[in-house]
């Protein structure tokens, strides 16, 4: 039996290691069927995931701090595989020293550079995206619930994270008219290379826990399956959401 994304083609940007929700969702879109095409930052990160993915051929190199980056990467996908169905946009940062404490102490620098990373770079992907996706095609980017609730200490990236969930509506408004959905996931606090990055990450993870409706933090794979379905056809309905998957976390 055929998977749901048998015969497509999905760019994945963001994996760090194997503990990324980024390589979750491409280890789900593979089961899944689908051939998946990754990005890296610089040749320390490929060497990262190259431990991942064993064919330099389907690894394409993309800093998303330049469009001239991105313009060059996408180029270089298309010529490489052709037209594209989906990209997943799994990319943040934001200085360690702009996760702790109060929001006040937040720099001008540490702000720009946390919404540039982490929300204007799916603005630019969806740019040069739309070049290269086919008709349908999604985009799916991850985002936390720090965006609508006030998180101890993720203060620049829970900003950060609010511009990237409106950019979603404002994309998907736009690329409508292309036949290219635009979608977030809003996953589950986990333990992955971003979270120890905030400070006292320990006890966000705890309660994140504490709080899931049967005590068991949301997984890779289940997040992945969200991802998976996104991508899929069946999901041509969905347009311009924020989905959660963070087992009833945001509930209470």
């Amino acid at each position: 039996m055929n998977g749901l994304l048998e015969g497509k083609k999905i760019l994945v940007m963001g994996v760090a290691n194997k503990r990324s929700i980024a390589w979750g969702c491409a280890q789900v879109m593979a089961q899944q069927g689908a051939t998946l095409i990754f990005t890296y930052q610089n040749e320390r990160m490929k060497k990262s995931l190259s431990k991942l993915v064993n064919d330099d051929e389907r690894l394409i190199e993309c800093d998303v701090a330049a469009d001239e980056n991105i313009e060059k990467a996408f180029t270089e996908v298309q010529r490489r595989f052709g037209k594209i169905d989906g990209i997943v946009h799994a990319i943040a940062y934001a200085d360690r020293n702009e996760l702790q404490g109060d929001v006040m102490k937040t720099t001008r620098e540490g702000y720009n550079l946390a919404q540039d990373i982490s929300a204007y770079s799916l603005i630019a992907v969806a740019r040069y995206g739309q070049k290269i996706l086919n008709h349908p095609g999604s985009i799916v980017t991850l985002t936390y619930m720090g965006s609508v609730r006030a998180i101890p200490n993720y203060n620049a990236m829970g900003i950060a994270k609010a511009a990237l969930e409106s950019a979603v509506r404002y994309l998907a408004r736009d690329m409508g008219k292309d036949n290219i959905r635009v979608n977030a996931i809003s996953a589950g606090a986990m333990k992955t290379l971003a979270v120890t990055g905030v400070a006292d990450h320990s006890a966000l993870l705890a309660e994140s826990e504490r709080r899931t409706v049967d005590q068991h933090s949301v997984t890779l794979e289940e997040i992945g399956g969200v991802c998976a379905f996104l991508m899929s056809d069946l999901a041509t309905g969905v347009v311009g959401d924020v989905i959660y998957a963070d087992k009833g976390v945001h509930l209470i």
